[in-house]
């Protein structure tokens, strides 16, 4: 497995598109989408046409009350690069992970 690609994000959401040929990763947060376009090319051999990447989290979740007074706890900031490839290609999430 890549260190770039994390894992495949199999949601209903994100799985929609892959019908139209557009499917969704986590990816490592320094990545840029050259990076991710190369990767995700070399690893399902697929054309890339486009990917978009999105930054999530880093926000205030939840306040939780302890011994030692109130922590505040952040959620878990993660990237996802959502890539469409060439038309008539797919790439089969389900066998290789």
């Amino acid at each position: 497995m890549s260190t770039i690609i994390k894992k495949p994000i199999i949601t209903e959401k994100a799985t929609a598109g892959n019908e139209n040929g557009i499917f969704a990763f986590e990816v490592d947060r320094k990545a840029n989408k050259l990076e991710i376009k190369r990767a995700v090319e070399k690893m399902y051999g697929v054309h890339i046409v486009d990917v978009r990447t999105l930054t999530y989290g880093g926000g205030k979740s939840s306040t939780k009350f302890t011994n030692r007074g109130v922590v505040e706890q952040k959620s878990r900031v993660w990237k996802k690069a959502i890539v469409t490839v060439a038309e008539g290609e797919t790439i089969d999430l389900f066998n290789n992970f």
